[in-house]
């Protein structure tokens, strides 16, 4: 589940091994790219931590950030 942390959602992903979590990161990036939002992440090996602001706004929480939570979501 995403939680706010710091004006950000947070989401922590783990994967069964290194491959899966980057096929993972590559859908995020195809996604994060068609909705023009992208997002600050941190993997190691086989887990992924997404943070999500819209930097615009004054890092803080929007609906472009809503909007790719839940199509980062559709993507599990």
């Amino acid at each position: 589940m995403w939680e706010e942390r710091n004006k950000q959602l947070y989401r922590a992903f783990e994967f069964k091994d290194f491959r899966d979590a980057f096929a993972f990161m590559t859908k995020v990036a195809m996604v994060a790219e068609k909705m023009d939002h992208h997002p600050n992440w941190h993997n190691v090996y086989n887990k992924v931590e997404i943070y999500l602001s819209t930097h615009d706004a004054g890092d803080v929480i929007t609906a472009k950030d809503e909007a790719l939570a839940s199509a980062i979501d559709k993507l599990l």
